[in-house]
């Protein structure tokens, strides 16, 4: 008579508990604002108090200041792309949704987690770099489907409209974020604008990737 063999049971890994994902989504929330106001340098101490939680929980969440200024860049992508998605749900005007999503991703304030994503982390690692690749795709079937309609130019790439939202919604020298806000989508408007087809003028070079970005 055989001995049956005993299978270890597969043990599931335990689900983070509600309040514990919770205080992550604060933290990142308190350094996204943060990071906006003050640049990517501001103390985590600071970071924690806004958000609500103690110093503790904040290194317990990211064990460096690279994992969470790379957690809040790919949660700013992570919005964009789901902006990109509900534009890309309406059955309306195509150029009106392209529109309305410039308009929400530029209160992301993308413009100022640039230096960051420059300066502090891995620009190829593989989170980031997700995040990245699906806002790209999203953002290009925005503009595709637009063209498609004959309404956007067609010498204009995803570069040109992330490079202009992110210059446009940044705050000129010498001011502040929320002086800026009062103009960022009026000038937004403008720019958006002159994206419409038939174009007015013949522009220098050719359409931006957002790899010619990358590689600038």
């Amino acid at each position: 008579m055989q001995t049956a063999i005993a299978v270890p049971a597969v043990r599931k890994a335990p689900r983070p508990r509600a309040d514990a994902l919770r205080n992550r989504e604060r933290i990142v929330t308190a350094a996204r604002e943060m990071f906006t106001e003050y640049g990517p340098d501001v103390p985590l101490d600071d970071i924690a108090r806004r958000a609500g939680v103690g110093n503790a929980t904040v290194y317990r969440n990211f064990p460096d200041r690279d994992a969470l200024v790379r957690e809040v860049v790919c949660s700013v992508m992570d919005r964009t792309s789901e902006a990109a998605e509900l534009a890309l749900a309406e059955s309306g005007d195509a150029f009106e949704a392209l529109e309305r999503f410039v308009h929400t991703s530029a209160d992301e304030r993308v413009s100022a987690l640039c230096p960051m994503v420059a300066s502090t982390f891995d620009q190829n690692h593989p989170d980031l770099e997700a995040a990245r690749e699906r806002c790209e795709q999203l953002i290009g079937q925005l503009m595709d489907r637009a063209k498609a309609a004959g309404q956007l130019r067609p010498d204009v790439g995803v570069g040109d409209v992330m490079i202009a939202a992110a210059q446009l919604s940044r705050p000129p020298a010498g001011t502040g974020c929320l002086v800026n806000d009062r103009f960022v989508h009026r000038h937004l408007q403008l720019f958006l604008d002159g994206l419409r087809a038939p174009a007015r003028s013949v522009l220098p070079g050719t359409a931006v990737t957002m790899e010619d970005l990358r590689q600038a």
